[in-house]
């Protein structure tokens, strides 16, 4: 039997201008200009405006905001709002651009460089071989990392060629082309099955009579699990040698690559992954000024032309077909009113996150020192700028700022804080840069272990846990006192 009752419910929806902002927010610079370049792409009643003067085109960002407003999309058909728009344009500037801005010109970060699969088909190619050979070591050459190294068990490349290739061969078969024609190619180490015999492919190159590259080449057959271990004691016993001799065989390993490959594939991708800052922060006369990056500020508005074609459309309200164009365009104007509102929306919320973490940190940027730098987590910006923490977390996400002391990426400015001697609350990245300190002024042949660390961090002040500076020694990148001695 069928009910009728009233219920009440509480729930939270987000309107697709808000989802649209999240995702314009967390987008760095390069990011966000490819997201811009697509959507005026997509949408033809989006223009940007080519900067004619400062004065002109470009309006505080307050100004710019208020002026734009919010505007929701009617379900009922109505054109009225364009035709006697009293507003001629619908754009988005800021004057907080950097006037450096024009040095970070992402064309000169585009490249191509040749990868190390095609650097080393083009040699096989050239090798007197067999047909069925030559598949087997282009088969090879395809299963090799970005790095150059042979990951996978012959055994499974074996089978492979069988089920995919239809080439019945042997393990043998295979370890003999792999040997003797991949290994062989250039760079010397590639097709190497770890660093080991990466690093020997490397040394036997080297014909030399030199008594260093004789002895490292040694200590790299024979003595690999020693050297890695840095046991130099034992190995100078086993050769009887002087410890000169073992740091001129050292030299010569040091110079040996570990990724032969890194020098191809990853290249394009360095390149263009450099860092084109997101916000340009000056120190003018003791104060610290912060500034968007200009290309965070495009100026936006919505097309006259379009706007022309909806007055047009909309007198012939009997034609079906121009009124589902005149809806069409409409959609249209309306989908650029919006994004130029939340390109407002997000460099109103970016400009304010970084003036609130400029405040916050006005000595660090002053000074370029870290031991400066105040214990802050999102919590403390967000309770500055009024804005959600899930919504800083997204501005500082993939962020760089440019600042007199160099490029910083926003989260490092973040940290939690522990307690000193002197019951002042000091951050973990000044800790982290005072455990620094004393590991690089450490005697490198009897280098402290983490037990000594502790001593001597007390000893200026910061009671801390062993394990919690193997932690932060582990964040450094710095290894374990073993692994650290030198000779």
């Amino acid at each position: 039997m069928l009910k009728q009752h009233l219920q009440l419910k509480l729930g939270q929806k987000l309107a697709p201008q808000q989802i649209q902002l999240m995702k314009l927010i967390q987008l760095h610079t390069l990011e966000f200009e490819e997201e811009l370049e697509r959507e005026l792409e997509e949408n033809p009643a989006l223009e940007i405006v080519k900067e004619e003067s400062k004065d002109d085109e470009y309006s505080s960002l307050d100004d710019a905001y208020e002026d734009e407003g919010t505007e929701s999309i009617e379900t009922d058909f109505d054109v009225n709002e364009y035709l006697y728009d009293d507003e001629p344009t619908y754009k988005t500037a800021s004057s907080n651009y950097s006037p450096d801005d024009e040095e970070f010109d992402n064309e000169s970060l585009l490249t191509e460089g040749q990868s190390l699969y095609d650097y080393l088909m083009e040699q096989i190619n050239l090798v007197n071989i067999s047909a069925e050979d030559l598949r087997i070591a282009e088969y090879i050459i395809g299963n090799l990392d970005t790095d150059g190294y042979l990951r996978r068990e012959i055994k499974s490349i074996v089978d492979d060629l069988a089920f995919s290739q239809g080439i019945y061969t042997t393990k043998e078969k295979v370890e003999d082309i792999l040997e003797n024609y991949v290994q062989k190619l250039d760079p010397p180490g590639v097709g190497a099955r770890g660093l080991q015999e990466c690093l020997l492919l490397q040394i036997e190159k080297k014909v030399s009579s030199d008594k260093a590259v004789i002895l490292a080449a040694n200590i790299l057959r024979h003595q690999f699990d020693a050297l890695t271990n840095k046991h130099y004691n034992k190995i100078i016993q086993k050769y009887d040698i002087e410890e000169e001799d073992l740091k001129d065989a050292l030299d010569e390993i040091s110079k040996l690559s570990p990724k032969v490959g890194g020098n191809f594939d990853t290249q394009t991708i360095t390149i263009n992954q450099e860092i084109i800052p997101d916000f340009v922060i000056q120190v003018k006369d003791g104060q610290v000024i912060p500034m968007l990056n200009s290309k965070n500020a495009p100026t936006l508005r919505v097309s006259e032309e379009y706007k022309d074609i909806l007055s047009t459309y909309s007198h012939d309200k009997n034609s079906s077909e121009h009124k589902q164009a005149a809806l069409f365009i409409k959609q249209k104007l309306d989908a650029a009113k919006w994004y130029i509102d939340a390109i407002n929306q997000r460099q109103n919320t970016l400009l304010q996150t970084i003036t609130a973490i400029v405040k916050f940190q006005k000595e660090y940027f002053i000074t370029g020192d870290e031991k400066s730098l105040k214990p802050m987590i999102l919590k403390d910006i967000a309770d500055i700028t009024g804005f959600d923490i899930s919504t800083i977390s997204r501005v500082v996400k993939s962020k760089y700022a440019d600042t007199p002391n160099g490029i910083v990426y926003l989260k490092d400015l973040f940290s939690d804080s522990l307690t000193n001697d002197d019951g002042e609350e000091v951050s973990t990245k000044e800790i982290k840069t005072h455990l620094q300190e004393v590991i690089s002024k450490e005697n490198k042949r009897k280098p402290l272990t983490d037990d000594a660390l502790v001593v001597i961090l007390k000893e200026q002040g910061y009671n801390i846990a062993r394990r919690t500076i193997a932690k932060y020694r582990e964040q450094l990148n710095i290894p374990v006192a073993r692994l650290r001695k030198e000779l």
